[in-house]
């Protein structure tokens, strides 16, 4: 992204053109958190409901709650299986695998000795990693150029009544779409009901 002032020279869109990069490029924009869906409506209206979606992401089945979903099938004791899953180390950023929890804690290789918790580990590593639920993207937003359901599939969620793509982020850019970032930030907000504050005190900031 070049250092150019894109407003004063009117250069919206080709101050991405960077030819060293090589995806395609996204548009992050800020706003503040109350007055997000405000902007989300705003350009459902002006560029048609047809053409703008949310995006898809998939839930994957990481290891504590995998562990969860396999013991409550098994019918194992609620408590045992939530201390068996709190035995694996939680790192989000780094998840660790079941495999990888087992072979470093003792006391899951130690519980592994009970056949029924065995078959609910057994169980649990082969279904870990699937995909097991789809929501949306917390900020992404696609805007076509013509309706989106001639250039990719979409998904309806119950709990909305903005379409989402069945592509997520990853593949809707190969589709051709560009990704907006429509993020709702909390800083923003709070300087939005300082100015209110303030305004009401009679003092007025630019």
């Amino acid at each position: 992204i070049t250092g150019l002032d894109p407003i004063r020279f009117g250069l919206l869109f080709e101050r991405f053109l960077n030819p060293e990069r090589v995806s395609m490029p996204d548009f992050d924009i800020d706003f503040c958190q109350d007055r997000r869906d405000e902007v989300i409506a705003y350009v459902r209206q002006r560029h048609g409901a047809d053409k703008v979606a949310q995006i898809i992401t998939f839930g994957s089945f990481l290891a504590r709650g995998v562990m969860r979903n396999v013991g409550r099938v098994l019918e194992m004791p609620l408590g045992q299986v939530d201390k068996l899953a709190k035995l694996v180390p939680q790192n989000p950023a780094a998840p660790v695998s079941l495999k990888q929890a087992i072979e470093s804690e003792p006391r899951l290789k130690e519980a592994a000795a009970e056949p029924r918790v065995a078959k609910m580990l057994q169980i649990a590593q082969t279904l870990e990693g699937l995909y097991s639920n789809a929501s949306t993207h917390a900020a992404g937003i696609v805007i076509g150029d013509r309706p989106l359901e001639e250039l990719v599939p979409l998904y309806r969620d119950p709990k909305s009544d903005m379409p989402a793509t069945q592509f997520n982020m990853k593949w809707v850019e190969q589709a051709g779409l560009v990704k907006f970032d429509f993020l709702g930030l909390k800083t923003l907000t709070i300087i939005a009901n300082c100015l209110k504050l303030l305004k009401k005190r009679g003092i007025s900031l630019d």
